[in-house]
């Protein structure tokens, strides 16, 4: 389902990274008392009252000849652009002003939901201080503590209130799935290459797909769903409108997606940037096929592919799981063999196992390797559960949480792996005190 998305927008230094971070949780932004600090989009995942989002913090948008500014206008009006919901967020403490009036002509033009939020009001005295926002033109201010958290709450109400009650093809049983990777790895080309007909512009000119494109196909009974999306660039190098569905777009493609594709280029071999992309998938929880392009352009000999897989196994051991292929889109070498894999880590994406055998897992692993003791305490592990797929989630009921170090959780999950066919997707374990 695609989740809707929130822009955070206003002028420099009035606390959106800061409201940002309290409502995704944690310190993603990087939060300064200095204006222009957050140069480019950042993206998160939120939710309040049980509707999942996805925010968007802007660099602020000001009229000035500031070092950035353009680059960072341009990149709060692309924010806008991609936005179901605008919270506006100006500034209690320093008033109306000028570039606040300017941010809203340019929200006008938007015709998007807006929120106004009025930030830094921290004591109830500052409250009166809020009526000259209405001369926005967007109703009711907001007044809220992005420091203290006070006032999220009926913000964030009136955020949701927004959000459609539709969701994406209920009905829709096929398998979805989406290229993920920099720009110009190849990924239109693999589309057409399944697909077996020219369905997408191909160019050698990096960022040619601009928007994600969703095509249905059916092979040997089996339906599919397959979203082009555009190349992540590296934050910092998206400032041109020409770009702008191509990081949003791909993170909304991982989020529709049941498996994806991370496609990297043989000829380039592996760039930082590879890391970063593939980590959105990581973190969303969804199946993942390493793909490997343009394998043909390659001299090879007997070591050249088992030392290529060495290699992304050695920078990419958080995607361990992840099954890799090596392909070319060019001479269509093993794309027939694409489908049947993404149909196999669909099925162990979304596997259950019984209870029974769960545990009978559990109690062996911990027969093999006892549990650790911390501070003469031991962990006691009582019994394990599957509370949900997609991906394959496990709650482990224990007698402290504490006590069960990354490591030995980590033992636990190979445990898992080499019992039941996971490959392909992540696992997640939940410790969970027992009382």
């Amino acid at each position: 389902m695609t989740l809707p998305i929130v822009a955070i927008i206003g002028r420099p230094n009035v606390g959106k990274s800061t409201i940002f971070n309290r409502i995704a949780g944690d310190r993603i932004s990087i939060v300064e008392d200095t204006p222009g600090v957050t140069r480019d989009r950042i993206y998160a995942h939120g939710e309040w009252l049980g509707r999942e989002f996805a925010m968007i913090d802007t660099g602020g948008i000001e009229i000035s000849d500031a070092p950035f500014v353009e680059q960072i206008k341009s990149q709060a009006e692309i924010a806008i652009d991609e936005a179901d919901v605008i919270i506006f967020i100006v500034s209690g403490k320093e008033g109306l002003t000028s570039d606040d009036e300017q941010v809203a002509k340019i929200l006008y033009r938007s015709d998007k939901p807006v929120v106004l939020a009025v930030n830094k009001v921290d004591n109830p005295e500052k409250r009166e201080d809020i009526y000259d926002f209405y001369a926005l033109g967007f109703g009711e201010p907001y007044p809220i503590s992005g420091v203290h958290g006070l006032g999220l709450g009926d913000l964030l109400d009136q955020v949701i209130s927004h959000f459609s009650e539709k969701t994406d093809d209920e009905d829709d049983q096929s398998i979805k799935f989406s290229l993920i990777g920099r720009p110009n790895v190849g990924k239109s080309s693999l589309v057409n290459a399944i697909l077996g007909e020219q369905r997408v512009i191909v160019s050698d000119i990096a960022g040619t797909t601009r928007d994600a494109i969703n095509t249905h196909f059916t092979t040997d009974d089996t339906d599919f769903t397959m979203i082009d999306t555009a190349g992540i660039r590296k934050r910092g190098k998206v400032y041109e409108n020409t770009e702008r569905y191509s990081v949003m777009r791909a993170m909304k493609a991982i989020d529709e997606s049941d498996v994806v594709l991370f496609v990297i280029n043989a000829e380039e071999g592996l760039r930082e940037q590879d890391k970063k992309v593939a980590g959105y998938a990581h973190e969303a929880g969804r199946a993942i096929i390493i793909v490997v392009n343009k394998w043909d352009t390659l001299k090879k000999d007997n070591h050249t592919q088992k030392d290529f897989e060495t290699l992304i196994r050695n920078e990419f051991q958080y995607l361990s799981y992840a099954p890799i292929i090596f392909v070319s889109a060019k001479t269509k070498q093993r794309i027939e063999k694409l489908p049947d894999l993404i149909k196999q880590v669909n099925i162990n994406h979304k596997r259950r196992v019984q209870s029974s055998a769960l545990n009978d897992v559990i109690m062996d692993a911990v027969a093999i390797h006892p549990t650790p003791t911390v501070s003469g305490k031991r962990l006691r592990i009582y019994y394990a559960t599957q509370v949900a797929v997609g991906p394959p989630t496990f709650v482990v009921f224990v007698n402290d949480p504490e006590l069960m170090h990354f490591s030995y959780a980590r033992f636990l999950e190979n445990q898992i792996r080499d019992h039941f066919d996971f490959s392909g997707t992540p696992i997640r374990l939940i410790k969970r005190n027992r009382k």
